[in-house]
């Protein structure tokens, strides 16, 4: 009877517990449905350029499965490369491709263009015959690897999940043992009391940005075409969103476990639609939640550093992303605390 009366007991207390019973129930099939709908988006549809391609040469081609682009010049070609309109060009010189080149920052589309000019260029063959052409990369080499590709994301992932979970239940725990009602109570306003929170944590926060930029570039040796300087402050940046994010979703939790159920919902999505997979391969209505993600804007960012060496210029509209987001987070937060006692 004891054993039923626990049995019971523990029943009811997930009934009255609603997030609890629904995260156990809904956000399994959440998950797989977006796993579902991610891994079985569309092929991958290259986009390559022909330059100086004769009419006559092109009618001979094959040009299904790829988005075809004519230049004229060298120079206007390699341009949309570079930002990444085209995945690279062939080049022709008279009747004949003279050489390829890729952009080369995502090896897998690299094989995919590869592939298509193998079997668009069939045609242009005589029988038995073979075509070696030259391969040139403006990012990357042939030696580039998945783990390169990647590793920008991987490396802002792991910043923005345990900075979004440390800074969650650091800041609940203010608020449970009472230190938050007290400094409510103080002459302190609430903004005032969000940034210096924000500041105190932000200190830790930066000590960990580093360490984990530093480690995964010179000791399991991530590739890195730009500065360091760059990574460090995209890294921080989007550990201070991760923190301020971290702390309005603690005022809605009432416990630790509650502050972990929030994982399914905001740290899966930002996994998976931040470039891991390649967003043009997801259908178009469910795309879209890439660009409401911090971490869709920094492993942006981080690739055109890490894998396509670029500066400032490339990351700066990023970045102005990212702190966008940190500061709407802290504007929320001041809002937040009217939740638990008005000043």
């Amino acid at each position: 009877m004891r054993i039923k009366a626990l049995v019971i007991r523990i029943i009811r207390q997930f009934l009255r517990d609603k997030r609890t019973l629904a995260m156990m129930l809904v956000a399994p099939l959440l998950i797989l449905t977006m796993l579902h709908l991610v891994f079985n988006g569309d092929n991958y549809i290259p986009k390559v350029g022909l330059v100086d391609a004769p009419d006559a040469v092109i009618e001979k081609l094959d040009l299904d499965d790829a988005k075809i682009t004519e230049y004229d010049s060298l120079r206007s070609a390699k341009a949309d490369a570079t930002a990444q309109e085209i995945d690279g060009y062939l080049v022709f010189d008279g009747p004949m491709p003279d050489h390829i080149v890729l952009e080369g920052s995502d090896p897998s589309v690299n094989g995919a263009v590869m592939k298509w000019i193998q079997q668009a260029t069939k045609s242009l063959l005589p029988a038995q015959g073979q075509m070696e052409l030259s391969v040139d990369y403006l990012h990357g080499s042939k030696d580039m690897g998945q783990f390169d590709y990647f590793g920008p994301v991987l490396l802002g992932f792991f910043a923005f999940f345990f900075v979004f979970i440390i800074s969650g239940i650091s800041f609940l725990r203010e608020r449970t043992s009472g230190t938050l009602e007290k400094l409510l109570s103080s002459p302190l306003r609430k903004w005032e009391i969000v940034i210096g929170y924000v500041l105190g944590f932000g200190i830790f926060t930066m000590l960990q940005a580093t360490l984990i930029a530093w480690y995964a570039i010179y000791i399991l040796g991530m590739l890195m075409e730009g500065s360091f300087i760059y990574v460090l402050l995209i890294t921080l940046m989007l550990s201070m969103t991760a923190l301020t994010l971290g702390t309005l979703l603690s005022a809605f939790a009432n416990n630790e476990f509650q502050m972990i159920q929030f994982i399914p919902i905001i740290i899966v999505p930002q996994f998976f639609f931040s470039g891991l997979i390649n967003l043009d391969t997801i259908s178009d209505w469910l795309s879209w939640l890439g660009p409401i993600t911090p971490l869709y804007y920094a492993a942006e960012a981080l690739r055109d550093i890490m894998v396509r060496g670029y500066g400032w210029d490339a990351i700066y509209g990023n970045m102005l992303m990212l702190a966008g987001f940190s500061a709407v987070f802290i504007v929320l937060n001041i809002l937040a605390l009217r939740k638990h006692r008005a000043v």
